[in-house]
């Protein structure tokens, strides 16, 4: 099984201190979100995690605490089907021929979350400084929607 990011890889080493571990699932669980939203997680969690699946659905909890007390703060294909799958390979990955035509989950999100903080005469620290918020995620959520439209294209799905 592949591995696509592991919360453990990014809050060990250089991790800002001061900044709880939870960050570094920060942006995967934005992603794992937006998938899970557009039905493209596996039907392996819609059984075994269907009350988790609905809280996050209402809200009442973020994709980086989904990502964490679900999945152990792995992101791996068993979350995703294949349609995720496929998308996230292309997009989430880096270095891939999509990413390279279009932009890598990781370059939009550094773009958007640095575009935020310039419009507010700020800069974040690091990349593990940015909230994990719905407000964010849902300026994340636009950038996936589209990115996904452009790879259905690319793909030749539509």
């Amino acid at each position: 099984m592949s591995k696509y990011d592991d919360a453990s890889w990014h809050y060990g080493g250089d991790f800002p201190e001061g900044l709880p571990s939870k960050n570094g699932a920060t942006h995967t669980g934005m992603f794992l979100n937006w998938c899970i939203h557009n039905n493209l997680h596996s039907e392996e969690m819609k059984e075994d995690f269907k009350d988790e699946i609905e809280s996050l659905k209402r809200r009442e909890i973020t994709g980086a605490e989904f990502l964490l007390e679900v999945c152990d703060g792995k992101f791996t294909e068993h979350e995703l089907n294949d349609l995720g799958n496929s998308f996230a390979k292309d997009y989430y990955v880096d270095e891939t021929d999509f990413a390279d035509k279009f932009s890598s989950f990781a370059t939009d999100y550094i773009n958007i979350f640095d575009n935020k903080a310039e419009e507010s005469d700020y800069e974040y620290e690091t990349f593990y400084h940015i909230e994990d918020t719905y407000e964010n995620y849902d300026l994340m959520k636009l950038a996936i929607d589209h990115r996904f439209e452009e790879w259905k294209e690319y793909k030749n799905l539509n």
